[in-house]
């Protein structure tokens, strides 16, 4: 049987019509528009002027990350002070809290690490923590009680007064820390320390992003790898791993390439050639690939593959990090003569560093190894097991920070979004993407400072959700939104940065999570244009056709989008916003009494957007349990009248509470009288929500 066209174009019209009649008789669309309509006298429409406020919310961003900032530098001061005055001790006896030994027992009863006081805190999510005190933790490698581990906690011990002096001028801080050259981390609040599931504490400071980049300025790196015969084995499994951890230290300010040498030279990967490529995720990546499929054979000439790194280095110059430049050499020894290399290539200025890695137990060649890195500005180490590369690699940091360090060069650094699971045991809050601003810590001990002693870095964590609650949805207007990026153009905040995907039933973050770029979000700048303006810091405004996904990415809307963008200041992040031509152009204001508002707004089917700042519940301790609901109503009322609110966004939500209100009896007359209906809602846009529920339904 054949059904003509026209037949099912009648039914399509007539079920739509249908959809139509129900939506809008069970949604109460009619009413709210009637209702809008009479209290219209009092409203007032204003046009949004996004470049004024891009410009006020990048303001606030500065202001909040510019708190951030003299909080580490009182820390980086104080440290600095604290060493300057310390005498150290070799025989120094001094008991502290092991954040991974406190309130730990033995058989008999008897604290192992001390009585630590802990309470569950709601600022640091729930964990249970000590606000009054900092504790150490101290990786499985380190023996804790080293004397240089003892000196420099003791040392350490001025930066209590200062984490609590920080968290009472700001309330909104979250952990502050100093990560110390020795391989200590002391951490405000203290906590107890949680073990990996192997029962080693595996986490060292000394290898974290924040520790690295503060600890060092942006470098170009060559590494160059031996694969000869000799290096067979477990030398070469042992150079695999210390290769793998020289990128680890890498970021995405850093330039980087890996050689691979016998009596010729290859580049591991040969679209590299003759280049150095930014030290991102992806990048580090595909050279561990690569490293891990080299194999060895024939015999090792080391010149060849030297003149090929500084001729690359030659040309990066100018065009890399604009920083430091070294080569790291991985061998098991060196036989030939290559002083010449280095006259023609890196003497006099020697503004090259030399690192070497003398792989094995064999130390037959250890003196010509030591004598390139000695003679080059560098540093050399012995690797003789997997066991001995992450504290033997490190060593090189401390050696580049070492100009910084006599320079007195206290640069802040902010790293970019990352999660972190160390802290947190939920796996909600570990999944939370936050940034971290971080200084060095130099000594300035007269006698030492000329040798450039990098003390350790200090550093606090920002949660990039209260970042962007700066820029609130409600002034963006429909499909409005903002979004935060690094220098390298990379996003720390983007409504569309999905950096999770679920693995069975478990949520994971993407194996390049924090390196993801403008482009791959805003897809419409087929130019780069919002891009490069804002890799490049500047104030502007773009204008775009757009796509918003809506019901779950299922469908598109077509928009115009206004782009308005400018820096941060201090930082190396900009901020940008979207305004969608037509409703997301305006913002209307209605007017009415704090009573009549708060009475529509206790009703038992309406809800506010809790994740918004209505009123600054993170303050006062005593109001971090209050619901964002709980807590506009009590400052409305008088009995919190010392809470922050958001004066517009309260009076907003007052005015939709009224002007909704009877849909709840529109609602339930209907809920008597139909049936075969799951529920009605309705969102505005200060965030306010009414939900019923028809009978019979079963919860959602």
């Amino acid at each position: 049987m054949k059904i003509p066209p026209e037949t099912v174009q009648k039914w399509a019209i007539t079920i739509s019509e249908q959809i139509n009649a129900i939506a809008s008789k069970y949604s109460g669309a009619v009413l709210l528009q009637k209702k809008l309509k009479d209290v219209e006298p009092i409203i007032r429409i204003e046009d949004v002027d996004g470049a004024r406020l891009v410009l006020e919310f990048a303001d606030e961003i500065e202001r909040m990350l510019g708190s951030k900032m003299k909080s580490v530098k009182r820390l980086a001061d104080t440290a600095e002070d604290a060493d300057l005055y310390h005498e150290y001790n070799a025989s120094l006896q001094f008991d502290y809290f092991n954040a991974l030994l406190v309130n730990t027992m033995d058989e008999e009863g008897n604290f192992i690490g001390g009585e630590f006081p802990l309470e569950e805190n709601e600022h640091f999510n729930k964990l249970s923590v000590n606000t009054l005190m900092s504790d150490i933790q101290v990786p499985t490698n380190v023996y804790n009680k080293d004397p240089n581990i003892l000196n420099g906690v003791y040392m350490s011990e001025a930066l209590n007064d200062v984490f609590i002096s920080n968290f009472q001028k700001d309330p909104t801080l979250t952990w502050q820390y100093f990560g110390s050259s020795a391989g200590f981390f002391r951490l405000y609040p203290g906590i107890k320390w949680t073990p990996d599931s192997n029962g080693v504490v595996s986490f060292d400071c000394r290898n974290r992003n924040w520790y690295i980049q503060a600890a060092t300025s942006p470098k170009d790196i060559v590494i160059l790898v031996d694969v000869s015969g000799s290096m067979k084995g477990l030398k070469m499994t042992i150079a695999k791993h210390t290769i793998n951890t020289i990128l680890d230290t890498l970021g995405e300010n850093d330039f980087v390439n890996v050689i691979a040498y016998t009596d010729y030279v290859r580049y591991v990967e040969p679209c590299f050639k003759g280049t150095l490529v930014q030290a991102d995720l992806d990048n580090r990546e595909h050279f561990k690939l690569l490293v891990e499929e080299l194999h060895v054979k024939g015999e090792a000439k080391v010149k060849k593959a030297m003149k090929e790194s500084f001729r690359i280095l030659a040309r990066a110059n100018g065009q890399g990090s604009l920083c430091n430049q070294a080569i790291m050499l991985i061998t098991d020894g060196a036989m030939e003569d290559f002083q010449s290399v280095f006259e023609e290539f890196n003497w006099p200025d020697k503004k090259v560093r030399v690192f070497t890695y003398l792989i094995g137990r064999d130390m037959t060649f250890s003196e010509n190894i030591k004598w390139i890195a000695c003679n080059n500005k560098g540093y050399y180490t012995h690797i003789s097991t997997l066991a001995d590369v992450q504290e033997n690699v490190m060593e090189y940091l401390h050696v580049l920070s070492r100009p910084m360090v006599i320079n007195h060069d206290h640069d802040i650094i902010w790293t970019e979004a990352y999660m972190d699971s160390v802290l947190f045991k939920s796996k909600a809050h570990s999944l939370l993407l936050m940034t971290s601003v971080a200084m060095p810590v130099f000594s300035k001990k007269k006698e030492t400072i000329s040798h450039g002693i990098l003390l350790g870095v200090v550093g606090t964590d920002v949660p990039l959700l209260e970042v962007m609650k700066l820029a609130p949805r409600y002034k963006l207007g429909a499909h409005g939104y903002a979004f935060l990026i690094t220098n390298n153009g990379y996003i720390l905040a983007h409504p569309d940065l999905r950096p999770l995907y679920i693995d069975g039933k478990k949520l994971k973050p993407k194996p390049n999570y924090n390196s993801v770029d403008l482009s791959e979000a805003e897809w419409e700048d087929t130019e780069d244009s919002l891009r490069t303006a804002m890799v490049k810091g500047e104030t502007g405004t773009l204008t775009l056709d757009g796509r918003a996904a809506v019901d779950k990415g299922k469908r598109p809307l077509f928009l115009k989008n206004e782009y308005f963008y400018t820096t941060i200041n201090e930082t190396p992040f900009s901020f940008g916003m979207v305004l969608t031509r037509g409703h997301g152009q305006y913002m209307f204001f209605g007017n009415v009494s704090v009573e009549e508002g708060l009475h529509d707004l206790q009703q038992p089917d309406l809800t506010i957007a809790d994740e918004w700042t209505y009123c600054e519940t993170d303050i006062d301790p005593h109001h971090r349990k209050l619901t964002q609901l709980q807590a506009v109503v009590r400052y409305l009322t008088g009995k919190e009248p010392d809470l922050e609110c958001d004066e517009i966004l309260l009076q907003q939500v007052l005015f939709d509470a009224v002007v909704t209100a009877p849909l709840e009896a529109y609602w339930t007359a209907l809920m008597l009288t139909e049936s075969g209906f799951i529920s009605a809602f309705l969102g505005t846009r200060s965030g306010l929500m009414r939900v019923i529920r028809y009978a019979g339904s079963e919860k959602r």
